[in-house]
């Protein structure tokens, strides 16, 4: 197929590119380059790959690069949690109104396949068991329960402690930061179009993402990220809370054939879709193996925290594998090392 690949120079984007090239088909890459992910970094993409750099919220600069498409890949995205409410004007710009720029153009082309980068976090805390009324959204946490060290979130019925559980895509979305609350946007929007176009939309819920590439030392940097930089610079790695919060790490070749076989495979009506490896694993286990695999220092527990985190949230990717016949093939051990080995190159 000749795809579009949006946001091909950033860190999933190259993955995703080298699994396009794998598999043999044609890409034109569209990427602006912005100053805060790419730090005037140069990056060229390999023969006979095509790079235009403009910026997606661009309505000529859609038009033109769409010609002779037959799927679009948007990953093109102002990524992570925020720094503080100032943010928002740039994320919903950058994700919101550039996805419907795209879309716009994607109609006027009539180019009718889209897979689309979305995030675990529409979930904001997904589900949790209560030994009373069973699953449940799990009620916000609070403050002062932080701070005196309760992190599980409570039953909205009866307060009561919650044990976690796996989410699946059929689990109400309730997005609890700006960044989270763009990508259901994003969703919302590309459905729309779907349904006004008769487009087709994989919306790939990715959970955390890691592996060679990752960006590192930005406000905007995933747990791992702070980890290893730490880590490089002979300092434990701090770890929020208790350790204990619940996740599911992906590496990033995962995620990279799980995006290019939804583009492939789906192609009619709109369909979420979590990536994740299915493994529930703690941030403080993320640290530990990280410390290991550079003989650093081990992690100290901090305690400190932040509102807008959620405390447990790991996907159930059955639906993948059922519908599109994909599953992860990275396990956490050796993907940890990669990833420290790499961090440096």
């Amino acid at each position: 197929m000749n795809i579009l690949l949006t946001g091909g120079a950033g860190f999933i984007g190259r993955h995703v590119l080298a699994e396009l090239i794998a598999r043999r088909h044609s890409i034109r890459v569209l990427d602006s380059l912005r100053a805060d992910v790419h730090h005037g970094r140069r990056w060229s993409p390999p023969e006979p790959v095509e790079l235009v750099v403009g910026d997606v919220r661009d309505a000529a600069t859609c038009d033109a690069v769409l010609d002779g498409i037959d799927a679009v890949i948007h990953l093109a995205a102002k990524v992570g949690l925020g720094v503080d409410v100032s943010d928002t004007p740039d994320y919903v710009s950058s994700n919101d109104y550039g996805t419907a720029e795209l879309l716009a153009a994607m109609a006027r082309a009539k180019v009718g396949r889209l897979t689309l980068a979305s995030s675990m976090v529409v979930y904001g805390e997904g589900i949790g068991l209560c030994a009373v009324h069973g699953a449940v959204t799990p009620g916000p946490r609070l403050d002062h329960a932080m701070a005196a060290g309760r992190f599980e979130p409570p039953c909205p019925v009866c307060g009561e402690t919650l044990a976690p559980a796996m989410v699946p895509e059929s689990v109400a979305t309730d997005p609890r930061n700006v960044y989270a609350t763009t990508k259901l946007a994003q969703e919302l929007l590309s459905s729309n179009w779907a349904r006004v176009t008769g487009g087709s939309v994989a919306a790939m819920r990715y959970h955390n993402v890691y592996g060679p590439g990752m960006p590192r030392d930005t406000p905007y940097a995933g747990v791992a990220a702070i980890f290893l930089s730490s880590l490089r610079k002979g300092l434990a790695p701090q770890v929020f809370e208790d350790g204990g919060q619940r996740r599911d790490f992906i590496h990033v070749r995962d995620i990279a054939a799980a995006t290019v076989l939804a583009t492939e495979r789906h192609a009619s009506g709109v369909r979420a879709f979590n990536v994740g490896s299915g493994t529930p694993r703690t941030v403080g286990d993320m640290a530990v193996a990280l410390a290991a695999a550079l003989d650093g220092p081990s992690p100290i527990v901090t305690g400190k925290y932040r509102l807008a985190d959620v405390r447990h949230i790991v996907a159930d990717s059955q639906r993948l594998r059922d519908e599109l016949g994909w599953s992860a093939t990275t396990e956490f051990a050796s993907g940890m090392k990669e990833l420290a080995g790499s961090f440096d190159h």
